[in-house]
C-alpha cells in the first residue's frame, strides 16, 4: 500500500504583534520618501496652517485683541484639522493601490505600521507647528502671558491628534472622497463645542457634557491656560495629558481597525 502527500503551500508569515523599532522607523521612511514627491500634500500640512492664522491676523485689523483672544486656540486647531485631512486621505491611498495589503504579508504588524505613519506624519506635524507657533507670535505679533515652548507643545498635540485621527477614519472610507466627508461628523462637532465661540459652562448641558469629552475642548483650554498664565498650572498639564492620551488611544483604535484592502 502506498501512501500520498499532498504539498501544502507556504503561508505568507503571520505579522508579529508586538511593536519592532526597526520596522517601525523603516515605515516612517517610507512614507517620508513618498511624501518628499508629492509636493502639494507638503504645502497643505506646513504652510496652510501659517497662510490661514495670516489672513485671521488681517481679518481683525482693527481689533488686535480679538486676534489674541482667539488666535491662540486656532494656532491649534488649524494644524489638527489640515493633518486630519492628509493623513487620512494618504492611509486610504496606500491601502487602495494595493500597497498596504503588499506590506502586512510581510512580518510587519499592524502596531507597526501605524506607529510608522504616526511618525512620519507627526514629524511633519512637529515642523508645521513650529513654523505656524513662530509665524502667530513673532510676526503677527500674538500675545501670550506664558511661554511660547507651551502653545508649541499643546499646537505639536493637536496635529498629532489629527494624524491619530485621520489615520482611524480611514479604515472606514471606501475613497478619498468619503475620507473627506468624515470631516464634518468628526472635525467640526469639535468645533462647535470645544468653547471657540462661547465658554462651554454657557452652553446647554447636555452640549457641555458632551464637550466634556471631546478632546479638541481640552486643547483649546490648553491654549488658553498658556495665554492667561505666566507659569505651567495643573490645568494645563491635565488638559495636555488629556489630548496625548486621546492621541495614543486613537492610534490603538488605528492599528485594531486597519484593512488590508478597501472592499
Amino acid at each position: 500500500m502506498s501512501t500520498t502527500t499532498t504539498a501544502v503551500p507556504p503561508s505568507a508569515p503571520a505579522p508579529t504583534s508586538a511593536l519592532n523599532a526597526s520596522r517601525t522607523l523603516a515605515t516612517a521612511a517610507r512614507v517620508l520618501r513618498q511624501l518628499r514627491h508629492d509636493p502639494r500634500s507638503i504645502a497643505l500640512m506646513i504652510l496652510v496652517p501659517c497662510v490661514m492664522l495670516f489672513l485671521l491676523r488681517y481679518v481683525f485689523d482693527g481689533s488686535p485683541r480679538t486676534f489674541d483672544s482667539i488666535g491662540a486656540s486656532l494656532l491649534g486647531i488649524f494644524p489638527l484639522i489640515t493633518m486630519f485631512l492628509v493623513t487620512s486621505i494618504a492611509t486610504l491611498r496606500e491601502r487602495t493601490s494595493g500597497t498596504l495589503e503588499r506590506l502586512l504579508a510581510m512580518p510587519l504588524g499592524k502596531g507597526d505600521l501605524i506607529a510608522g505613519y504616526a511618525l512620519a506624519f507627526g514629524t511633519l506635524a512637529i515642523i508645521q507647528s513650529a513654523l505656524a507657533t513662530g509665524l502667530a507670535l513673532w510676526f503677527l505679533g500674538l500675545d501670550v502671558t506664558g511661554s511660547p515652548w507651551l502653545l508649541l507643545l499643546v499646537a505639536l498635540l493637536d496635529a498629532l491628534l489629527g494624524t491619530a485621527l485621520g489615520l482611524f477614519v480611514s479604515a472606514f472610507a471606501a475613497s478619498e472622497f468619503q475620507a473627506v466627508q468624515f470631516m464634518p461628523a468628526v472635525i467640526f462637532p469639535q468645533l462647535l463645542l470645544c468653547g471657540l465661540f462661547t465658554p462651554r459652562d454657557n452652553m446647554h448641558p447636555v452640549l457641555e457634557a458632551i464637550s466634556n469629552v471631546l478632546p479638541m475642548s481640552y486643547a483649546v483650554d490648553g491654549m488658553n491656560e498658556v495665554l492667561r498664565h505666566t507659569d505651567m498650572t495643573a490645568t494645563f498639564v491635565r488638559d495636555a495629558l488629556i489630548v496625548a492620551g486621546c492621541a495614543l488611544l486613537v492610534l490603538g483604535l488605528g492599528a485594531a481597525t486597519l484593512r488590508r484592502r478597501t472592499a
